[in-house]
């Protein structure tokens, strides 16, 4: 399973990511808001390569920016293997997502706690991080469904509908952590 999960959220990371800039080059051209040059901060300073002012370089950005889409990815499709899919999945790894995203900027003094931010650049923050995660979930969903059909989740799921006492888990040689 964590083969083809690798490889496939890879695939779905990066198909988020890439949905995500479009999305944010088109809310910027209605906005008007500049690019933001945070990725490429962060990765200059986790990597120890050297920080410019002002503008950052173009390609230090897109690493960091899709190289954590595609990355993180990856989580999304363990969760799609493990039969945690849906739009229920994409909404808690919207929270990974925007967590993750945090966890870097402030552990490295690029950016600030979400709560001190103007209302408005949160909320577009959460939007297109929202938009991320839904689309790398339909892509994750998909490619797991297509190799491997339910997950063991919903395998078990499926041995009384609902949840209900006195259901036992899958036998052991049905899920993944065998």
């Amino acid at each position: 399973m964590f083969k083809r999960a690798l490889w496939q959220g890879l695939i779905a990371g990066t198909a988020g990511g890439v949905v995500m800039t479009l999305g944010e080059k088109l809310e910027q051209a209605v906005t008007g808001r500049p690019d933001s040059h945070v990725p490429a901060r962060v990765l200059q300073r986790l990597s120890g390569l050297p920080e410019h002012p002002g503008k950052q370089p173009l390609p230090v950005n897109w690493a960091m920016h899709f190289g954590q889409a595609a990355a993180l990815g990856v989580l999304r499709s363990v969760m799609a293997h493990a039969g945690l899919r849906g739009p229920l999945a994409s909404a808690k790894f919207t929270v990974v997502r925007l967590t993750n995203d945090q966890i870097l900027e402030n552990a490295t003094g690029v950016g600030a706690p979400p709560p001190t931010w103007p209302r408005r650049e949160l909320a577009v923050d959460i939007l297109h991080k929202t938009v991320y995660a839904f689309v790398t979930g339909v892509v994750a969903d998909a490619l797991a469904r297509r190799s491997s059909g339910l997950g063991p989740g919903q395998r078990h799921a499926a041995l009384r509908p609902g949840r209900r006492p006195g259901v036992g888990p899958l036998p052991r040689g049905e899920a993944y952590g065998r």
